[in-house]
């Protein structure tokens, strides 16, 4: 079946953290899972903020390869839930400023780990990724159609961001792109998913605006 990309990449901005799963170290040919934050890039790649004491990062060193599950947070049934799992290499990155403020603002909590010198940005790029989007819609999404996917420089999400700040009563604005808006209602995030997307940059102000009620 084909499963619809902006779908792997409404998941992607909707859920908080996912289970990163690399190669043992300590006990080679056994997969070693754990639970940690993460934050998609302007392609939607996952991004990871990690210590260089952890398991999965001395993993990550040794063999790249690791894969990463990604579940609609949900009270209903686990199988009727959306989720998926990404096939790719997870790689240490220089994250520019405007990357390590974007993941501040998904996740405040980073700010005091990026005081410690032991702390690093690592990527996932994605090989191949399999999307489950209820019981009997499944399918594979490959390399390619990801790396085609529309993204937005960050400088004209910045833009974005400042331009909604000052908005009387509507909610904090997390991020935007060109499938839709993430939203920050107190500890709650929510995604909300542009009808027609991409959306084109150059409309994105009115697409937001409508999104928001602003």
């Amino acid at each position: 079946m084909n499963i619809p990309i902006a779908n792997a990449i409404n998941l992607l901005h909707a859920v908080d953290h996912a289970v990163l799963a690399t190669h043992s170290a300590q006990a080679p040919g056994y997969p070693y899972a754990t639970v940690l934050p993460f934050v998609p890039d302007e392609r939607h790649r996952p991004v990871l903020l990690v210590s260089a004491l952890a398991e999965h990062t001395k993993n990550l060193i040794s063999d790249s390869r690791a894969s990463l599950l990604v579940y609609e947070q949900t009270n209903a049934s686990v199988l009727a839930a959306a989720r998926m799992t990404l096939l790719g290499r997870v790689e240490r990155i220089d994250a520019c400023a405007a990357l390590r403020a974007k993941y501040v603002r998904y996740q405040p909590d980073a700010a005091q780990y990026l005081a410690l010198a032991d702390f690093a940005f690592f990527r996932l790029q994605p090989l191949r990724l399999r999307a489950i989007a209820g019981f009997g819609a499944m399918g594979w999404i490959e390399a390619d159609a990801f790396d085609q996917t529309a993204a937005l420089k960050p400088v004209q999400e910045q833009e974005l961001l400042d331009r909604f700040a000052t908005v009387t009563g509507a909610p904090k604005l997390l991020g935007v792109d060109p499938y839709g808006l993430d939203l920050m209602h107190g500890p709650r995030r929510e995604r909300r998913a542009f009808p027609q997307a991409p959306v084109a940059p150059a409309a994105l102000l009115d697409a937001v605006a409508n999104a928001i009620g602003a």
